[in-house]
């Protein structure tokens, strides 16, 4: 395997099972959370070496790998005094594999090519079951095919399909543009539910034709039987991730003048969502909320 020693910076749902993978395949692993008690007893638990601190990590390897909540948190940790980069080499690699926005993934690569850091983003699809089972799909933009190359060992520890987008910036840009019709998808397909319930029509028997038929999606085939209809509302997904990923969209389609009112419409579905709940609800919650506004 890699001599490489890897970094991993958050030990959420998804950097968990991604750390597990990285030890099974015989990388060497430091990990660090902000969560000084959850960074010790995991490493302990998977055979990983424990940071004290984002500059220990740093300085001891020559890949780190971010998976956090949102691009401002990615670049404090870079950034911050102690943070990262400070006491990473000419020639290390930061891998951002949150979803991020396209636009601070390029300012951030900008700030830390002046000191020779490197800066890559890849984020992925598939969620929690894709990271636990190692099958994941990854976006990787970077400045060139050989830092792809350079990091297709790591991620192929727990990615199916590694999928070179382009330029810095152009992962998390695909990214946000995957989620923009994930939650079209569910958003378009909680309303026909919401409107054929009111008609008179059984929610389960809408989607049992549905599902053989051409209105078919990820939502209807996955979320609204086993989350909504079932009352689970439990998919590992939160309410201010996908709100967060549809507004990159919706921010990308302001940037560039492309003034195209789906993905304008849906940023506003998703944050009225939001607005009602919390962001740490499960995003099927969403479908509460757009059927008590049809209720009133």
């Amino acid at each position: 395997m890699s001599g490489e020693h890897i970094g991993l910076v958050g030990l959420g749902n998804m950097g968990k099972p991604m750390a597990r993978h990285l030890v099974a395949k015989g990388f060497s692993l430091t990990v660090y959370d902000v969560d000084d008690l959850l960074t010790r007893d995991f490493a302990q638990e998977i055979g990983a070496t424990a940071a004290a601190n984002l500059a220990e990590l740093g300085e001891a390897s020559g890949i780190v790998i971010t998976m956090l909540p949102t691009g401002s948190v990615v670049r404090e940790v870079v950034t911050c005094d102690g943070g990262l980069a400070g006491r990473m080499s000419a020639g290390d690699v930061i891998v951002d594999m949150s979803s991020s926005e396209p636009g601070g993934s390029r300012m951030l690569a900008d700030e830390l090519e002046k000191s020779g850091v490197v800066f890559a983003d890849a984020p992925v699809s598939g969620g929690v079951p894709g990271a636990v089972n190692g099958t994941l799909t990854i976006m990787v933009g970077a400045k060139d095919a050989a830092l792809v190359d350079r990091l297709r060992p790591v991620l192929e520890t727990f990615g199916k399909k590694i999928i070179a987008t382009g330029g810095v910036g152009s992962g998390h840009a695909m990214k946000a543009l995957n989620n923009f019709i994930a939650g079209s998808n569910f958003a378009s397909a909680s309303e026909a539910l919401i409107l054929g319930e009111r008609f008179g029509l059984d929610r389960a028997v809408m989607l049992d034709i549905i599902n053989t038929s051409t209105g078919r999606n990820f939502a209807t085939e996955n979320l609204l039987g086993a989350q909504v209809l079932s009352e689970r509302y439990n998919s590992g997904f939160t309410l201010g991730l996908l709100t967060k990923d549809v507004g990159i969209a919706a921010t990308m389609s302001e940037e560039l003048e492309a003034n195209l009112p789906m993905v304008a419409q849906t940023g506003s579905w998703w944050r009225g969502a939001l607005e009602a709940g919390s962001s740490d609800d499960d995003h099927t919650t969403a479908y509460r909320h757009w059927s008590a506004i049809a209720a009133k």
